[in-house]
């Protein structure tokens, strides 16, 4: 027997069922509210802090190339050779660091660690200022490598515990357009202080570069620890509320495990997991093309001062001259990591931007033109550093459990910073004003780069 249904209890079900639906898009907007709230207190107080180390420390690694237009192998008597073993021995020491620090990173806490490091190569960074011969140049060096060498996998690795996956890439990128502005600003820094001349005991300018900007490092890792929280569950400047939901969006970001044990149980340190980054194909891919990628972009910090003055310009104006493309990559570099987050696109992105520097350093190789030379600087810089964001936070996101993300990370940063041996030799002053083999090395690294990438995202196909 069918059974009969009252259309006003009907009308009634379905008022209710509306009633329900607004109530959820109800909870959906809270939850966007504050969600947004959230994000805009780690960004402020968060990115600041980290963007300020980052800019400290590729001013205290790249500066030497102002301070070699200002007469710092005469001064120190060292040859065009032993100058780029000097550079070449920071990224040994640098390399080397990296995936230790990342595994002690937890230990320690980020709020302790990443400051001290900050602090320490400060403090090197200013005895640089004091050298005085080859040996002394190579010690200090080796000792800012071993300093500088945790701070970015570890900026990284905190980051990921701060954010969700899809909010990284322009988090990463904000903060390392600062990588790009320490050229501007350092361009700036070195004009001012090496005017300072032979002064108080100091004998040259370039000097006080590296004296003033080391202080100036040491000071900024010093403030940090006071600015820095450990983790979202720490963050005095969150609300109790807004703690307990920032730590469910993480838990509901991450596809492993219960909810309440991603969050709240701490995951102990395993070998393990240690081997499980270590052998991911995908790593490998994507490390290989972060070190082509660094291979341009170490080159470029380091000898576009000395590039720009083989274009006819004293040394004090390819200071101010470097300024610029630093200055348009920034920007670039940000609007590439937010359509990065946006499209939740990694690889893609940067197999868009990276063609920019590819036919920047082809144009280059092959011109005599000062102004097109110049002009082609600015391809070269923003296809260096708006690839940057999506390939470097592509394996974190990539990667499940804190010590596989840690050693998948920190592995990441040590293939890829190989790339600073091949800079530190790539640009010989024999080959002033063109540099047609040095431009046409990074060319072709570039070119590998690119077809890495590509084929980082088709593995995971296969």
């Amino acid at each position: 027997m069918e059974k009969m249904v009252d259309t006003d209890q009907v009308e009634d079900i379905d008022q209710i069922k509306a009633e329900r639906g607004s109530m959820l898009l109800d909870d959906d907007d809270a939850q966007r509210a504050m969600a947004r709230k959230v994000l805009w207190k780690l960004d402020t107080r968060i990115l600041p802090v980290l963007a300020l180390l980052f800019l400290c420390s590729f001013l205290d690694r790249t500066n030497v190339g102002n301070a070699k237009i200002l007469g710092l192998e005469k001064s120190i008597g060292v040859n065009d050779h032993q100058y780029a073993s000097g550079l070449a021995i920071f990224f040994a020491f640098y390399i080397a660091s990296e995936l230790p620090s990342n595994l002690v990173l937890k230990k320690i806490s980020p709020r302790i660690w990443l400051p001290c490091l900050t602090f320490a190569w400060g403090i090197v960074g200013m005895c640089l200022g004091f050298v005085q011969n080859y040996a002394g140049f190579l010690v200090v060096r080796a000792f800012l490598g071993s300093t500088e060498g945790g701070l970015l996998p570890g900026m990284v690795l905190y980051l990921s515990s701060m954010y969700t996956r899809g909010e990284l890439a322009l988090r990463i990128g904000l903060f390392y357009t600062t990588a790009s502005l320490s050229g501007a600003f350092g361009g700036l820094l070195a004009r001012g202080l090496s005017s300072i001349g032979a002064t108080a005991g100091i004998d040259a300018g370039w000097r006080w570069i590296m004296i003033v900007e080391g202080l100036l490092t040491a000071v900024v890792g010093a403030s940090a620890y006071f600015l820095l929280p450990n983790d979202v569950s720490t963050a005095r400047f969150l609300t109790e509320e807004e703690r307990e939901f920032a730590l469910y969006r993480l838990s509901r970001d991450h596809s492993y495990g219960l909810p309440s044990q991603r969050i709240t149980e701490p995951e102990r340190f395993s070998w393990s997991e240690v081997r499980r980054g270590v052998l991911d194909p995908s790593l490998w891919f994507s490390a290989s093309a972060y070190f082509a990628i660094l291979c341009g972009l170490y080159s470029f910090g380091l000898f576009l001062p000395t590039i720009i003055t083989g274009l006819g310009y004293t040394a004090n104006e390819a200071q101010l001259w470097s300024v610029i493309p630093y200055a348009v990559a920034s920007c670039l570099t940000i609007v590439a990591a937010f359509l990065s987050d946006r499209l939740r696109l990694r690889g893609p992105i940067m197999l868009c931007t990276l063609p920019l520097a590819i036919i920047g350093y082809a144009v280059i190789a092959n011109v005599t033109n000062p102004h097109v030379k110049f002009g082609m600087t600015f391809m070269m810089a923003t296809g260096l550093y708006a690839s940057v964001p999506p390939v470097l936070v592509w394996i974190s996101n990539n990667s499940a459990g804190h010590y596989k993300r840690a050693t998948a990370t920190g592995l990441q940063l040590a293939i890829a910073n190989c790339g600073g041996f091949v800079s530190a030799f790539t640009y010989s002053k024999v080959e002033k004003p063109q540099y047609h083999k040095s431009h046409t090395i990074v060319l072709g690294l570039l070119v590998f780069a690119w077809f890495m990438k590509e084929s980082c995202l088709v593995e995971p196909k296969n």
